[in-house]
């Protein structure tokens, strides 16, 4: 025969295992107070034995709507579900719930074994493939129309090639070019908006990089008939920044503004005005304003939302969360003033200092909405 283990062992090893387990298990009463935690959850939360379960988790004082333990004390029954966590420090986590009852001898549930496991990261990586598919499906769809365009232009070249016809062999260059340049923006986008980046700062300057911007766009401006101007402050000092992403979104508020002109069909003339000059003694800013039809409540509230578009088929929606990324990445602030029919300001504050470490919260938004053009661009 084999010598059986001694019950306070037994008992003692079953509490080691249970304080073991990479997953949160907790026992509540019938009025949601814990009665037992694992080691696991005493590690996040502290002591919470009498300690109501929406209090701890939530940093509530009410019950939870949908909450997994009243179905189980209800119905005697297994539930699952998920919530959202507040752990002591703020931060939030994503768990699944499984509940079970803990019944007496006339089959009462005296209290409920909970328990959690944490499905952040497995949600980070969902969103992630979500994100990659979407991706996919309109990279594809954009490289169509571009391989469309750059076999148009160079059927044309082909032909001025053939009837040697310098005038039209031009012609197909440009719309060749044109078409090179849209595969790299869209292509760029995509691949600046799967990943969180750390800017690599230099010294740049805040006019260079803006005048850059603006003579990249001029002749496309000129072709719509929309006249681009800069206003920009030549006191503006060099500052730490990664020139590269300040490029890119200079590029991405320049390019939106444009569409917006086009879109507008009620005025016959548009202007873009791009700036850069101080905000503050510590902060300097980008501006670029047009002066289309502005925009309204809806499309402010999901501007910043991937692949979210009002140029239909012909836009993926990541111009602009490009430019917050990059925003937020040094540290910086954006503004976004419109009003139909008038037009829209889109202004992006950095510091003046190399620290980008210090988010902005502390400016207040300036809500008027005062279109001043600047001087036309040499």
């Amino acid at each position: 025969m084999t010598a059986s283990t001694p019950q306070p062992l037994m008992d003692l090893s079953f509490k080691m295992v249970i304080d073991l387990l990479p997953i949160y298990v907790t026992i509540q009463d019938r009025d949601l107070r814990y009665m037992f935690a694992n080691q696991t959850f005493r590690n996040d939360f502290g002591d919470v034995v009498g300690q109501h379960c929406y209090v701890v988790a939530k940093g509530s004082q009410e019950r939870c709507q949908h909450c997994p333990v009243q179905k189980t004390l209800a119905d005697k029954k297994v539930h699952t579900g998920e919530e959202t966590i507040r752990l002591p420090g703020g931060n939030l986590q994503q768990v699944v719930l499984y509940t079970t009852p803990i019944l007496d001898v006339m089959g009462n549930v005296t209290a409920v074994i909970e328990l959690a496991t944490n499905i952040q990261i497995i949600k980070e990586m969902y969103k992630e493939l979500i994100f990659l598919g979407q991706s996919m499906a309109l990279l594809s769809h954009d490289i169509k129309n571009i391989l469309e365009g750059l076999q148009g232009g160079v059927y044309v070249v082909d032909e001025a090639l053939a009837d040697k016809d310098m005038k039209l062999a031009a012609k197909g260059w440009q719309i060749i070019k044109k078409n090179i340049a849209e595969i790299t923006r869209v292509t760029q986008n995509i691949l600046y908006s799967s990943k969180n980046r750390q800017p690599r700062l230099q010294k740049s300057s805040p006019v260079k990089l803006a005048r850059e911007a603006v003579d990249l766009f001029q002749a496309k401006a000129g072709s719509l008939g929309i006249q681009l101007i800069s206003s920009l402050n030549p006191e503006l000092p060099g500052v730490a920044v990664d020139a590269a992403s300040i490029s890119r979104l200079l590029n991405n508020l320049i390019w939106n503004a444009l569409e917006a002109c086009c879109k507008d069909s009620i005025k016959h003339r548009h202007a873009v005005v791009v700036r850069a000059d101080f905000y503050d003694t510590r902060h300097f800013m980008f501006e670029v304003e047009d002066d289309a039809d502005g925009m309204d409540a809806r499309i402010l509230e999901n501007l910043f939302n991937p692949f979210f578009s009002t140029k239909g088929a012909a836009g993926t929606g990541l111009g602009l969360v490009v430019a917050d990324r990059i925003v937020s990445s040094h540290g910086g602030k954006i503004e976004i003033l419109t009003k139909t029919g008038k037009g829209s300001l889109f202004r992006t504050i950095f510091s003046l200092s190399t620290n980008i470490d210090a988010p902005l919260h502390e400016l207040e938004t300036r809500d008027t909405f005062n279109p001043q053009k600047g001087e036309a661009h040499e």
